[in-house]
């Protein structure tokens, strides 16, 4: 990885869930669109979490790069996040444990919740590959981290009672129709053959301008 871009030497506060924005100082107020302006909400973010997972490799002991940095550092990190977590998870002996709505509250610890550990890991990630990383070093695409977020997923959804099953999307009749259709087309047996007629009276039918209507006689 000798082309991975370290991080800047921005200085930004943990934790990295504060969504605001830092005022534009003098210099960069002059000029006339700004580039954080220009920036999606997403980018934004993604560049802020990147600046803080710096930040905590700067602040590790001891100090790591990120050309060392590994799945277990990003472990470490994640943990190192529920501090600043504002998400009730129940213990096992909580009265509440499993229960989506508790009616009083309770000692237990808060933590990051699942939802936004998991979209961190996706923005860091990406943020890792367009710095120069290699998709296969990508230590926040690591098996371990994988793990992690499943086994926080899982615990958390039964501790709180929450289902994080992703629902389906329901595709419109139409599109459901089109798809159905071909398996309908193979069950239904074959049409007929047209009966043969003779030019004169295929030039009649042309020719007519009734509709056509079987006769009632026919068995």
């Amino acid at each position: 990885m000798d082309s991975l871009q370290e991080f800047d030497s921005t200085s930004i506060t943990l934790p990295l869930t504060s969504t605001t924005t830092t005022a534009p100082t003098a210099s960069s107020s002059s000029s006339p669109t700004s580039s954080t302006s220009t920036l999606s909400r997403y980018e934004n973010q993604k560049r802020r979490d990147w600046n803080t997972f710096g930040q905590y490799l700067r602040n590790h002991r001891p100090p790591l790069s990120l050309s060392r940095c590994s799945g277990a550092h990003v472990l470490e990190f994640l943990r190192y996040l529920d501090q600043f977590g504002k998400t009730k998870v129940h213990i096992q002996l909580c009265p509440f444990f499993g229960h989506p709505n508790p009616p009083a509250p309770c000692p237990c610890p808060l933590r990051q919740a699942w939802g936004s550990l998991d979209a961190l890991i996706g923005r860091l990630r990406a943020a890792f590959e367009e710095h120069g990383g290699k998709p296969e070093n990508n230590p926040f695409g690591a098996r371990a981290v994988r793990l992690y977020l499943r086994e926080v997923r899982d615990s958390q959804s039964k501790a709180r009672g929450i289902s994080y099953e992703k629902k389906k999307r329901k595709r419109p009749p139409q599109q459901q129709q089109q798809q159905q259709s071909p398996a309908l087309l193979m069950a239904l047996p074959p049409a007929p053959a047209p009966a043969t007629t003779n030019t004169s009276d295929d030039h009649e039918m042309q020719e007519s301008t009734e509709t056509w209507e079987p006769s009632t006689s026919i068995r």
